[in-house]
């Protein structure tokens, strides 16, 4: 059995992957040195390897990723039907929901405006702020990620409306919670409107210039899901225009986001380049490696893996 590990790992992340298959030869690789015949033969494969070498790996048997969005690699041809795919579901919820909490309060409180009048050396008062006690929000993607951050601001006083896919009991961080069908209906009661969506076809463009109509004045959009879940030139329109508060974007459509664009001179509008996961925060890489681990003892021991995509869904 031999199993690639793609992720930066230290001593002590080795030690817990090797524990749980001590017969098992690991290789480790960085993806930025990665060559592929390195690794053509592994049966596990724990990190995202580049889509274009996926189809050279003969032997595999199961794809650990390391993120919990599965992209292209959920896509037909790109896994053989006999692969396991599982991703990293459970890791990122808070490290990217306290980034959620910190560009929302940024824009609440103007302190973007405040930076930029500081790089000018200017003391002057930007006007009125808000609150997030006793506001609306509407957490569209109830996964890892979502319920973090409603539990957030459930927290701080606001009162939440959650949005999923698959009917399910209401947890207590919501005060209401909903299907897909009824986003429209409640676009125009949200003080927050937050994104936490996997790319899928429904997905794409749930933002778009006639629901973004039909958001609340002075509503801000947060979206760290995948940037085409928002149409990007109606969203700036929406923006100059002062129909909304704020956004604040993690992921954006284009991704990057070309210098050229007219949403990086928005005032109003935050932008992070896809940076709230990631490995920024330690604690967000343990879970990670704490969720592969936990998966390999499972694969060992012929148990059922936890995180197994649904290819069809697309998460």
């Amino acid at each position: 059995m031999k199993i690639a590990v793609l992720l930066p790992v230290r001593e002590k992340h080795r030690r817990l992957l090797e524990e749980r298959a001590p017969k098992a030869e690991f290789l480790y690789e960085s993806l930025k040195t990665l060559n592929i015949e390195h690794i053509k033969d592994a049966d596990i494969i724990i990190g995202n390897p580049p889509i274009k070498t996926v189809r050279e790996l003969k032997n595999l048997k199961w794809l650990q990723l390391q993120s919990a969005g599965v992209g292209e690699y959920a896509d037909p041809g790109i896994l053989s039907e006999d692969v396991l795919l599982t991703n990293a579901s459970g890791a990122y919820g808070h490290a990217i929901s306290e980034h959620m909490l910190g560009v929302l309060l940024e824009l609440y409180k103007k302190l973007h405006i405040y930076r930029d009048q500081q790089n000018k050396s200017q003391w002057s008062y930007a006007g009125k702020v808000r609150t997030i006690l006793g506001s609306t929000a509407l957490i569209v993607g109830l996964g890892d990620i979502g319920g973090e951050f409603a539990a957030r601001l459930k927290a701080l006083g606001a009162y939440t409306i959650g949005i999923k896919r698959k009917a399910s009991i209401k947890p207590d961080y919501l005060d209401e919670l909903h299907m897909m069908d009824m986003l429209e209906a409640l676009l125009p009661c949200a003080d927050i409107v937050a994104l936490s969506l996997p790319e899928t076809p429904q997905t794409r463009n749930i933002i778009n210039r006639d629901r973004i109509q039909l958001m609340k004045q002075d509503a801000v959009l947060i979206n760290v899901g995948r940037g085409n879940a928002v149409d990007t030139e109606a969203l700036c329109d929406a923006l100059v225009s002062g129909r909304l508060w704020g956004a604040a974007l993690d992921v954006t459509d284009p991704e990057p986001l070309p210098k050229e664009h007219r949403l990086w001179s928005i005032q109003n509008a935050v932008i992070t380049p896809h940076v709230s996961g990631g490995f920024s925060l330690e604690l967000t890489f343990d879970k990670i490696i704490g969720i592969c681990a936990a998966n390999l003892e499972a694969y060992m021991g012929g148990w059922e893996l936890s995180n197994l995509v649904d290819r069809s869904a697309g998460y």
